[in-house]
């Protein structure tokens, strides 16, 4: 089974919810290089994205995709 997160519909969700953007878009970067990018809000929620992976970034992206859920699990920022 692949997950899929539609882009501009999480987006438009985040934006009803009226946190404060705290850290705009900046990139994220896996072995020097830029992974996707993230935005951070009031309730320190981050919104994360992966550069070129599509809907089904584990797919397409395995690499970033283990390092972003490694650093989530383990409490680390991206």
């Amino acid at each position: 089974m692949i997950l899929m997160v539609p882009y501009l519909a999480t987006q438009e969700w985040i934006r009803h919810l009226n946190y404060s953007i705290v850290d705009d878009w900046r990139p994220w970067m896996v072995h020097g290089q830029v992974a996707g990018y993230t935005r951070t809000y009031s309730n320190r929620m981050t919104f994360a994205t992966v550069k070129g992976a599509g809907h089904t970034a584990p797919e397409y992206k395995p690499p970033e995709c283990f390092v972003m859920f490694d650093r989530w699990i383990s409490g680390q920022p991206l």
